[in-house]
């Protein structure tokens, strides 16, 4: 990506010298935990995370969050305490420096895009904020953990990262590159425009009066529209400011066809179930990205009609 030049966001909280790495405590104190896309993980996804990750050398409940729905909707928020202090500095390496700044930068890239898009529909963008962490870290939706992978919550409109995760996304999921790397949080802003135009309550109040099979179907619809919404940010950062090299773009549709549920599950288990899909097949996730690439429309978004 060229992004030599580019600004970065204001709106980085860096928790990486917190004293919460250790996952200690939780947001608040209570037992919620995340219930991820707004529905609790059963017993055969964990299954079969813990199955991925045997097979794959991923930390199993970085699966779950892949598996379960990375848009970090929580069952039932919990107040999160303030951020500990006066823990021990952990010395950064320049990886982590540059990584920092490239997440600022993509951060920035996607303000842009959707301040402009909400104000030609007459409306207006909140921005939101994204947390650097290691280990854990207290949200408004709990106790985020890194092996949760990127995650999105609506109770403090804030994602979350732990920038450990972009080594397991090239090493263990086998989806190298910075655009790869950029999709991650296009996608969980894309969760962000969601909570914003009311999409992600309109679809939690009607999982609830559904069956596992019914929520789970609607919570694929929500995580392509992710997809697609992320696809949107890509097309008019590339017309407004030409950051993709060639490549870029094979990069993040490799990512998205290897965090698909088909592909999740085959290497984990070898079979495909795809009545407990949440987040789409591989085909899907790559079909949605695209369609807000090509368009950069956000209304062939629609992802709960079609």
């Amino acid at each position: 990506m060229r992004l030599d030049g580019q600004r970065e966001s204001d709106e980085i909280e860096d928790r990486r010298d917190d004293d919460d790495g250790g996952g200690g405590g939780g947001g608040g104190g209570g037992g919620a935990g995340f219930a991820f896309g707004g529905a609790h993980l059963g017993v055969g996804t964990v299954v079969l995370a813990l199955l991925g990750g045997w097979l794959l050398g991923v930390n199993p409940l970085t699966l779950l969050g892949l598996l379960g729905g990375g848009g970090g909707h929580a069952a039932a928020p919990a107040p999160a305490r303030p951020a500990a202090h006066a823990g021990p500095h952990v010395p950064r390496s320049a990886e982590d420096e540059a990584r920092k700044h490239f997440v600022a930068k993509i951060l920035a890239s996607t303000e842009d895009v959707w301040t402009a898009e909400f104000q030609a529909s007459g409306g207006t963008y909140r921005k939101p904020v994204l947390v650097l962490f290691r280990g854990a870290t207290p949200t408004a939706c709990g106790q985020g953990q890194a092996a949760m992978g990127p995650f999105y919550c609506p109770g403090d409109q804030k994602v979350y990262i732990d920038l450990g995760f972009y080594d397991t996304l090239r090493d263990r999921l086998g989806a190298p590159g910075d655009f790869a790397q950029a999709y991650v949080i296009a996608h969980e802003v894309g969760h962000h425009v969601q909570n914003l135009m009311g999409i992600s309550a309109k679809v939690d109040r009607k999982r609830r009066q559904l069956d596992k099979a019914g929520s789970n179907a609607l919570s694929v619809r929500l995580e392509l529209q992710a997809d697609c919404l992320a696809g949107v940010w890509g097309h008019h950062a590339q017309a407004e400011r030409q950051l993709l090299e060639q490549g870029d773009l094979e990069e993040a549709i490799n990512a998205a066809t290897q965090i698909g549920d088909d592909t999740l599950q085959r290497h984990a288990q070898g079979t495909v179930v795809p009545e407990s899909f949440t987040h789409g097949s591989s085909a899907q996730r790559v079909a949605w990205f695209r369609k807000g690439f090509e368009t950069g429309q956000v209304a062939a978004c629609n992802t709960f009609e079609r």
